[in-house]
């Protein structure tokens, strides 16, 4: 059983280190930071790294590697010139999102329906005043892409009797959505939603996708959700929806720029919940991802078709 040379940029317990191990025994696991990876990267043979790790310079000075695994599921800054061109595998932990993604979603959604930053503002105030309050039951949600975190929002959407609505490229059967849509079909389906999530990966054809018109053609009484990527919108537009009153609110956990700039107007208004890029956030998180490499790095040894091999011409 071959043996390799793994540099994982993240700190690791010993319990992922004895997962890689029993995967492949004999191999050298280097966990270390992106700044201290340099020195080990002429023996690597595989590199996992988070999609947002600018690894260009480790990737021209490693002349054994042949993998670069994304913890994350984007791998935005992982597909560059040198890498597309190569011959290197890169897979992505796609699949490992969808709870603690979906259940971020749900929180927002609730969150608008039942008025809670409302409540909080008029806690802060030590005002007790009664505030308007609505349900999710029956309300419609439109999700925009529909992989594993789609289709996970959607699952728990039906949970709560919404109606489902997806926009997807492909033509399948889905058990929680009520009726799918082509990306040409996007201007039929805004209209309907009281929500709107994006679940979209940041690619070419999504980058710039929803602009003004496309807020425009949202009920005034909707909300907008985005957990995806901030490049997959014209901000400056969303900023304008929110203040011209084209849709009622937005939920955001993603931005153009991160950190999101402290002269941004979407800080100060009252109908716009803030996160800071932590939806995918969970203490099961690394659990997952190394759980998945190392399924992946069993198959590879055993030369059996692999998980999440990303298209790098695509980006996913």
């Amino acid at each position: 059983m071959p043996a390799f040379h793994i540099v994982v940029l993240n700190k690791l317990k010993q319990e992922h280190r004895d997962m890689i191990e029993a995967a492949a025994p004999g191999s050298t696991i280097v966990s270390c930071d992106l700044e201290e990876a340099g020195v080990h990267m002429d023996k690597a043979d595989i590199l996992l790294a988070w999609g947002f790790n600018d690894i260009r310079p480790l990737f021209l000075s490693a002349s054994r590697l042949h993998w670069v695994h994304s913890l994350s599921a984007g791998v935005e800054k992982l597909t560059f010139a040198e890498m597309r061109r190569s011959q290197c595998l890169l897979t992505n932990s796609r699949g490992i999102h969808g709870i603690p993604v979906s259940e971020h979603v749900l929180s927002m959604m609730l969150s608008f329906s039942r008025s809670l930053p409302g409540c909080a503002k008029n806690q802060a105030a030590h005002l007790w005043k009664r505030v308007s309050c609505d349900e999710v039951h029956d309300k419609t949600i439109g999700i925009l892409g529909l992989g594993s975190i789609g289709r996970e929002i959607a699952k728990k959407a039906k949970a709560f009797s919404m109606n489902v609505l997806a926009m997807k490229r492909e033509e399948t059967s889905e058990l929680f959505v009520d009726q799918l849509y082509k990306p040409h079909e996007l201007m039929e389906m805004l209209p309907q939603c009281d929500f709107v999530v994006v679940s979209l990966p940041l690619t070419e054809e999504t980058k710039g996708l929803l602009t003004l018109e496309q807020f425009r053609a949202m009920k005034p009484s909707s909300y907008f959700i985005n957990i995806a990527r901030g490049e997959v919108l014209v901000e400056a537009d969303l900023i304008t929806a929110l203040q011209e009153g084209y849709i009622r609110g937005a939920g955001l956990d993603v931005f153009a720029q991160e950190p999101l700039p402290a002269d941004s107007p979407l800080w100060d208004m009252p109908n716009v919940i803030i996160t800071p890029h932590v939806a995918a956030l969970s203490p099961y998180y690394l659990d997952r991802a190394i759980k998945l490499f190392a399924d992946n790095l069993t198959r590879l040894i055993h030369d059996r078709e692999m998980f999440n091999i990303v298209d790098k011409a695509k980006g996913y």
